[in-house]
């Protein structure tokens, strides 16, 4: 029998990037008295995650929950950005219901799109919420309508279509169900999560039945196993049969945590349709069954689409390798490789002929591109090939993934980016001007938005504003062109000069300043013509009986170019690797020797 639990509502927070969903989570824990009177909270209290503070983005999915009523409402913050849709998809399995959080100003953006398109599958009941009504540039009804559109695009039913509309300021923390309420809380939000999200249904008395949707890992208590129960109740000290793809074993749970605020608090006991984190299961992976040892019933797992980039992660060859890395082998990047591929469901590693070599498959330039940088702070060095998309094969036919872009502009550059997109084998959707700006989308080959980040900023003097998130596997679109211009090469290893590089300026653009260690093979800037040119920048001035090395006058040298992770795995060609340490991120050819390099080109010309 079908049992409702009243006591408790499970809910979702989904929205596009930078749309205010953990700042609403912040107003949300601050007016259910989550901290003590007077107690100093940092902003964004969800994001605690060193890369999501200094990005302003949130990557991983946490849990949290409040008590309103006599209701306990568990939280489920979820990252905005396409390339960790797998955190969003995989989540949504616990919960009954949705906040589809939309920007007053923005509207439907592309991942708006995608994450209300998951949530609808999963037959979720939907409360839109229209942030940051206090902007003076808000477009309130003009939203709604958009919202309304996107609902009925996606075949939204009936139930679906009647959604409720709260208006809030997540900023100011006040909610409200009409525009004309004068509120000073977030009362409104929160009644209508009482009444409109539905409470977990399931048989409480039946046998245990739970996924697990969340792996973390914790230095007191192990590997930390978080889901939903879906059936009967789970007791601390109790044996369970641990259900995945390949086998089914027997684990003993060690401890029952359940969410209560920021914090987790260990109870004996917890029943069907509560949010639960356990210890003690041991080797335990996301999308398996924990079913009662009598009555081993395994439930549906989780499907998350499949990764759409790769890229290569190899041993660190060059000449500096073992300076300033403390992981440095590739045993050390094997193991943290598979360790994070057991967390992170969207993430695929492979290995390959090479024993020093692995293939790590993602949802996009962001999501590889995190955990490199998670990696390298931890203490990794490595070296990383150009990002590739990951194509398929169907019938004989060759298929690469399209991603839906969104592209925002100043109308006096909008013929310079769809120039550049042109190129790119871009193929227009649709426009709009959206506030002075002009809202362009297209649907594009996830290998043409590769460097198209940077171009788009130089193209339109910083003004332009993207986003993208996939679409579909189609027949490959044809050659894209890829960067015209060479690299600058040293060809011996030594410390830069002001002098030596002064006199290669006329060069290029140059990507290292005096008093730089550098080696032959390094990539130390960028050529202004299509070949590659092996240089000198270590250059020294020669003293002659007629003057002294500072009898010149001052030198004038143009500041070097300065690469992020990011832009570095964008600009490389398929001869050309990134090398990353805890304290630098250097660019070099795969091939370090000149000649050696240089005979592989002229054999690849015949």
């Amino acid at each position: 029998m079908m049992i409702k639990n009243d006591g408790i509502r499970n809910l979702a927070i989904i929205a596009h990037v930078d749309h205010g969903k953990t700042s609403l989570i912040d107003a949300l824990l601050k007016q259910a008295r989550v901290f003590r009177e007077n107690e100093q909270v940092a902003e964004r209290v969800m994001d605690s995650n060193d890369l999501e503070r200094e990005r302003g983005i949130t990557i991983l999915s946490k849990n949290t929950a409040i008590f309103y009523n006599g209701v306990k409402i568990n939280i489920i913050d979820t990252p905005g950005h396409s390339d960790f849709s797998g955190e969003v998809e995989r989540v949504l399995n616990m919960a009954d219901g949705v906040l589809l959080l939309v920007d007053a100003f923005e509207g439907v953006m592309s991942q708006t799109r995608y994450v209300l398109r998951k949530a609808l599958e999963h037959k979720l009941k939907p409360i839109v919420v229209i942030n940051k009504i206090d902007r003076p540039d808000a477009r309130i009804d003009e939203v709604n309508d958009e919202i309304l559109e996107l609902f009925m695009e996606l075949g939204a039913d009936d139930e679906q279509l009647d959604f409720p509309v709260i208006y809030t300021s997540a900023k100011i923390g006040i909610a409200k169900k009409s525009m004309d309420d004068n509120t000073k809380d977030l009362k409104a939000l929160l009644d209508t999560i009482l009444e409109e999200i539905p409470s977990p249904e399931g048989e409480p008395d039946k046998p245990l039945q739970m996924v697990v949707t969340t792996l973390e890992a914790n230095e007191y208590v192990g590997k930390l196993a978080i889901g939903r129960i879906h059936r009967g109740k789970i007791k601390a000290g109790e044996v369970v049969a641990l259900i995945s793809e390949h086998e089914t074993k027997k684990a003993k749970i060690g401890k029952v945590y359940t969410y209560d605020g920021l914090n987790r608090v260990e109870v004996e006991e917890a029943s069907m349709g509560e949010i639960v984190a356990l210890t003690g299961l041991g080797d335990v992976s996301i999308g398996d069954t924990i079913a009662d040892v009598e009555n081993a019933e395994a439930l549906p797992g989780i499907r998350v689409d499949e990764p759409t980039l790769s890229v290569t992660f190899g041993v660190n060859t060059s000449p500096f390798a073992g300076r300033e890395g403390q992981f440095v082998t590739s045993r050390h990047i094997r193991d943290r490789l598979f360790k994070e591929a057991q967390t992170n469901v969207a993430l695929r590693v492979e290995e390959t002929d090479s024993a020093d070599v692995f293939k790590v498959s993602g949802r996009g330039e962001l999501h590889l591109s995190i955990l490199i940088e998670t990696m390298r702070r931890e203490g990794y060095e490595m070296q990383i090939g150009k990002p590739e998309v990951v194509y398929k094969i169907i019938d004989g036919k060759k298929f690469e993934p399209i991603e839906s872009l969104t592209v925002e502009v100043p109308q006096e550059f909008m013929g310079t980016v769809m120039e550049l997109l042109g190129r790119r084998k871009a193929e227009m959707i649709d426009m709009a001007e959206v506030a002075g700006y002009m809202r362009i989308n297209f649907l594009i080959p996830a290998r043409g938005l590769i460097g198209f980040r940077s171009e788009l900023l130089t193209s339109t003097k910083g003004n332009g504003i993207m986003h993208h998130v996939f679409h579909s596997y189609e027949p490959y679109k044809g050659d894209i062109a890829g960067r015209n211009r060479g690299s600058l090469v040293a060809f011996e290893e030594g410390l830069t000069t002001g002098y030596g590089i002064f006199n290669l300026q006329d060069r290029g653009i140059m990507f290292i300043e005096p008093n730089q260690k550098v080696y032959e093979g390094m990539i130390v800037g960028e050529n202004s013509r299509e070949m590659d040119i092996d240089i000198n920048p270590c250059k020294q001035k020669h003293v002659t009986n007629m003057r002294s090395s500072a009898s010149d006058e001052a030198i004038r040298l143009v500041p070097p170019k300065v690469m992020s992770l990011e832009q570095a795995l964008e600009y490389i060609n398929d001869d050309e690797l990134v090398e990353v340490t805890p304290s630098s991120i250097r660019l070099r050819k795969a091939v370090l020797d000149r000649v050696t390099r240089g005979r592989a080109a002229k054999n690849a010309r015949k």
